[in-house]
């Protein structure tokens, strides 16, 4: 192995070994060193073909009932698993990229005392899309409780004179890491250019009305990976739904009980 490649798998082992349960910014450093191309290499195993080859597929795993990609994190540690098969050096982001589309996350080391270190395909989304990009989880998610009817109504009313908006809900988030925020989620009729500039104005012209220091985020209702958008399909009403005509919410409950749960 040449000096470069025992440098990354000394950064992905190094962070490997700092994190335990509760030590979330532990865990997000390994997430930054897999996202970085050459220091976050990983040995994937393959449980058909050889490296490069068209038919080449990685091995999988279950674990609480998700699928996982084995692998291990040098070549010291390929030697220590055991593993008799092919394998293949990979960047930990090429990895996530190819992955996270499947609903499979990556296990670091399953063969190291403890059982190694799994990383769900929802941070693997992270890694592919830039780890600043999506909040850090575990996200715990409930109804907001922070009552900011001006906002509600102005956006309603903006939202309504959007065409391309068919209807609004609203999540309270908080990340593992940073501060909470609340969500917007955007169902949209037509995600064309001049429409996406659409609803990014009608943001704009609601966002004067958010109390100063309550950070605010929008997510796509359509995207079917994004943890917050899945939440909010599963457990929210809209407070704006053109179809319906349904008038916002009252505010102090928004008319229906809290829920409350964790992604």
């Amino acid at each position: 192995m040449s000096a470069s490649g025992t440098a990354a798998a000394g950064q992905v082992e190094h962070m490997l070994r700092q994190v335990t349960p509760g030590r979330y910014d532990a865990y997000e450093a390994l997430l930054r060193v897999l996202s970085t191309p050459s220091s976050g290499q990983v040995w994937m195993l393959l449980w058909h073909g050889q490296a490069g080859s068209p038919d080449a597929q990685y091995g999988n795993m279950e674990v609480d009932g998700h699928g996982y990609a084995p692998c291990v994190t040098s070549a010291q540690e390929l030697s220590a698993s055991g593993w008799n098969r092919s394998y293949e050096v990979v960047d930990g982001l090429d990895v996530a990229r190819t992955l996270y589309p499947e609903h499979y996350g990556l296990w670091l080391n399953p063969h190291a005392p403890g059982g190694g270190v799994g990383i769900p395909w929802l941070d693997l989304r992270r890694i592919a899309t830039g780890l600043e990009r999506q909040p850090a989880g575990p996200l715990r998610l409930s109804e907001p409780a922070v009552p900011v009817p001006q906002f509600y109504a102005l956006l309603t009313q903006n939202a309504h004179r959007t065409p391309a908006v068919r209807s609004l809900r609203r999540a309270w988030v908080q990340p593992a890491l940073g501060a909470p925020y609340l969500a917007i989620g955007l169902d949209v009729y037509d995600t064309s250019p001049a429409a996406v500039d659409s609803v990014r104005a009608m943001m704009q012209q609601s966002i004067v009305a958010v109390p100063e220091g309550l950070p605010v985020s929008t997510v796509a209702m359509s995207d079917a990976y994004d943890p917050v958008a899945i939440w909010l399909g599963v457990n929210s009403r809209p407070f704006y739904d053109r179809e319906a005509h349904v008038a916002p919410a009252p505010a102090g409950g928004y008319g229906y009980p809290p829920v409350r749960g964790a992604y």
